[in-house]
């Protein structure tokens, strides 16, 4: 989810936490425990301080180790025992408990995001990605704000949160049903369908398409149960010449494959300079495909530049690798 639904979840579960007699009846532990909900339900999404770095090591390690088994358990503890020395009066059990629980809840609604996360690490490396919630979901994030209102206008924030816990229950529930019921139309529409791909937008009745046959690519969007197709591509074998596997070796093209389940190809030559493109499928803004990875080689196969990343114009992308095509 995007900072600002995060940050909404962590002050409703500060809320919720007034259910804990302790936290109740302690204002030292609670105001210990709205810190705690707060920093624990942002602490996963350190890691966007990659970008710092490039985007090849962002696309490849973002939700990746600080969304894992191992980071879910060593949050709390870490962000307990900081908050404990400013707030020593406090209970710690209780704090580290309730500090768990907004660290947990990050990586757990992550997960239904079509980006996903590596939750099972060390377990295993693969990205669950339910695809069910966009990254900023409106209805969410409105609930938690009108939630926190009433809140704020002297409602008990027990009953308040326990509420918006169950209406959202059930929002969760029909996004699963109209995701399956989606799935079901691409595959009576695209007769021979394998694999599908859908990903919801910010509004709740349009998706995003994506789908596989063994000869085509086909993209699309979905409103409902209507199925529009706006893209075909032929599946073309990716060539096995050293052009291709050097181009492949590139951190932002093998970072891209990393993260993309779904893409194609393509090689393009300007005058001495070869272009190699990976295109992610399922992202597609005003007839463009925005998630790229581009890889510039000479003639004799060597990598000039590189990117990988959100473009959404040519000009852009040129400006990003410094290179002006003739």
């Amino acid at each position: 989810m995007d900072t600002g639904t995060h940050i909404v979840m962590g002050i409703a579960l500060g809320g919720l936490a007034m259910a804990d007699p302790v936290v109740a009846s302690h204002p030292a532990t609670w105001t210990a425990v709205m810190t705690g909900t707060i920093i624990g339900s942002q602490i996963p999404d350190i890691d966007t301080v990659l970008k710092l770095r490039d985007n090849a090591v962002y696309i490849r390690h973002h939700r990746g180790i600080t969304h894992s088994v191992p980071a879910v358990l060593s949050w709390p503890i870490l962000l307990a025992g900081a908050i404990y020395l400013i707030f020593p009066e406090a209970n710690l059990l209780h704090l580290w408990l309730w500090t768990f629980l907004a660290v947990f809840l990050h990586v757990f609604v992550d997960i239904f995001n079509s980006y996903g996360t590596q939750a099972l690490r060390p377990f295993s490396n693969h990205w669950v990605a339910l695809g069910v919630i966009n990254t900023f979901d409106p209805i969410i994030f409105g609930a938690h704000v009108v939630a926190l209102m009433i809140w704020a206008f002297g409602a008990d924030p027990v009953w308040t949160m326990g509420i918006l816990y169950i209406i959202l229950f059930f929002y969760y529930v029909s996004r699963f049903a109209l995701q399956a019921a989606i799935k079901q139309a691409i595959r009576n529409t695209i007769p021979g369908t394998k694999d599908v791909f859908v990903a919801p937008t910010m509004r709740y009745f349009q998706w995003r398409i994506a789908a596989d046959t063994d000869r085509h690519h086909f993209v699309g969007q979905a409103y409902g149960r209507s199925i529009n197709i706006y893209d075909k591509f032929l599946k073309k074998p990716m060539p096995e010449n050293d052009l291709i596997q050097t181009a492949m070796k590139d951190k932002n093209l093998d970072a891209f494959v990393s993260f993309s389940p779904l893409y194609r190809w393509e090689i393009n030559q300007y005058g001495e300079i070869y272009e190699v493109r990976l295109i992610d499928l399922r992202y597609r803004s005003n007839d463009y495909y925005p998630f790229v990875a581009v890889a510039h080689l000479d003639e004799d196969h060597n990598i000039l530049n590189s990117y990988t990343g959100w473009i959404f114009s040519e000009d852009k992308l040129r400006k990003k690798l410094d290179f002006s095509h003739n």
